[in-house]
């Protein structure tokens, strides 16, 4: 079982990345359930728009995880009740439009459970991500509820997200942090067996800063009164994400991949 994970996509270039890229990447490593963290994917670099969540699963995503930018877009609150395969964070206050988890289906037919959780510190106000964590673990079962099981840890913390880990750890099949925009050369198979990195990284322009365009970037941090509101920079982007080749027996982890291709970044694709 061949699982891909998706960094944050940001902006227009992110976007024609992963709808020009992601189906050839699918047929050639022969992947079987894809995930992409889509809450930058709009125009401005913040939020998802409907078309965004329509042209990824059109290019073969089969869920759409995200994060503290998921309702920037307006239009989210309507279309998020109604498409069950674009998650916002479980642990958001409640009331909040849409699910955080989901039980989902795999083009080889097995069951992939995912689950958005967002992190407490340096973000927006959240519920106990820990409390959150702790729930799902206790209902939703490994190899009983569902084949395999998926976390994507939106959070700036590398502490927290590492934490997550060992949390989730041979209860899962894998633990993704996602949000800093910067892929960390962590990723490995943890004791228990499942797959961990801390970070994914974006799939976006890497000459910018964190996906924004850079000399606009650069004329707010020196006070430069010409410095606009931020908007992506839109160069080529880079695609960054996971691949995880899973165990169907246990639902754990077996050998991991980081992926890695495109603009700016040194190639990561074996």
């Amino acid at each position: 079982m061949n699982i891909l994970v998706l960094g944050d996509v940001v902006g227009p270039s992110g976007v024609k990345a992963v709808k020009e890229k992601l189906p050839k990447l699918i047929k050639e490593k022969k992947i079987d359930f894809v995930i992409v963290n889509g809450e930058n994917a709009a125009d401005s670099g913040v939020g998802i728009s409907n078309q965004n969540a329509e042209a990824f699963f059109d290019a073969g995503t089969d869920v759409i995880t995200s994060g503290n930018h998921i309702w920037d877009e307006k239009e989210t609150m309507q279309f998020i009740s109604k498409e069950k395969r674009l998650l916002r964070p479980e642990n958001s206050i409640e009331p909040a439009p849409g699910e955080g988890l989901g039980i989902f289906t795999s083009k080889n037919n097995k069951k992939v459970a995912v689950v958005n959780l967002m992190g407490n510190i340096f973000m927006k106000k959240s519920e106990d991500v820990f409390q959150a964590a702790k729930k799902f673990i206790a209902n939703i079962k490994l190899k009983k509820d569902a084949d395999f099981i998926v976390v994507d840890m939106h959070g700036e913390i590398t502490s927290e997200k590492m934490a997550m880990g060992y949390l989730f750890d041979g209860k899962v099949t894998m633990v993704v942090g996602t949000h800093t925009h910067v892929p960390t050369s962590d990723h490995r198979i943890m004791e228990k067996g499942t797959a961990y990195q801390t970070d994914l990284g974006m799939c976006g322009d890497y000459n910018s800063v964190i996906g924004m365009d850079r000399d606009n970037s650069l004329k707010k941090f020196l006070k430069d009164s010409s410095a606009k509101k931020h908007f992506p920079a839109l160069g080529e982007a880079t695609i960054s994400g996971l691949l995880v080749a899973a165990d169907e027996k246990t639902g754990l982890a077996k050998k991991v991949q980081p992926i890695i291709f495109g603009g700016s970044l040194e190639k990561r694709v074996q």
